[in-house]
C-alpha cells in the first residue's frame, strides 16, 4: 500500500510538473497555440460533418429496411414482435457456434457506440444468424435503429424483435 501511494504522490507531482511545463511553452509561442484552436476547430466541423452523413445514411437504411417508427408501431400492434430478412441468406456458413458468438458481441458493440441505445437493456441472442433482440428501449424508432444495426452485421439472416417500448 505505501509503495502505491509513493507512487501515485510522485505521479501526481510529474503530472503537475508537465502541465506546467507546456502552459509556460504555449505562454511563450502564442502562434502554436492559435494553430492548435485552428486544428481543433476544423477537427470539430469534421466531426459535425461525419456525424451528419452517418445520421443521414442510417435514415436511409431504416427507410429501406421498413424499420420507420410508424411502421414499427403498427407491426407492433399486429403481432407484437418485429422480423426483417436480409436479402440474401447466407446459409450454412453461420452453422458453427463461435459464429453466432461473434454476432452477437459484434450486435453487442454496435449498441455500446450508440448513444441512444443501451447495451445494458438489450438482450442480444443469435442461432444459425437468425438474431432475437429483446428488452426495452426508449422509442419505437430505437426498435427500428437497433434492427437496422443487426442487420448490418456480418452472418446474419434474420433479426427478430421483440424489444418493448419502455414508458417514462
Amino acid at each position: 500500500m505505501r509503495k502505491f501511494f509513493n507512487g501515485l504522490v510522485v505521479g501526481v507531482i510529474l503530472g503537475a510538473v508537465g502541465y506546467w511545463f507546456v502552459e509556460s511553452k504555449s505562454r511563450q509561442h502564442p502562434e502554436a497555440e492559435q494553430r492548435f484552436e485552428a486544428s481543433a476547430a476544423k477537427a470539430q466541423d469534421s466531426a459535425v460533418e461525419t456525424a451528419g452523413h452517418f445520421s443521414d445514411a442510417l435514415k436511409a437504411k431504416l427507410d429501406a429496411l421498413d424499420l420507420r417508427s410508424d411502421q414499427i408501431k403498427d407491426e407492433l400492434a399486429r403481432t407484437g414482435k418485429v422480423v426483417r430478412r436480409k436479402a440474401q441468406d447466407i446459409g450454412a456458413a453461420v452453422a458453427d457456434g463461435a459464429v453466432d458468438a461473434r454476432i452477437v458481441t459484434a450486435i453487442k458493440a454496435k449498441f455500446a457506440v450508440d448513444p441512444d441505445l443501451s447495451v445494458w437493456q438489450i438482450s442480444v441472442s443469435s442461432t444459425e444468424g437468425d438474431v432475437t433482440l429483446s428488452g426495452t428501449v426508449p422509442s419505437p424508432g430505437d426498435i427500428g435503429k437497433a434492427m437496422a444495426l443487426a442487420l448490418e452485421t456480418d452472418g446474419v439472416r434474420t433479426v427478430v424483435s421483440t424489444l418493448l417500448v419502455k414508458s417514462n
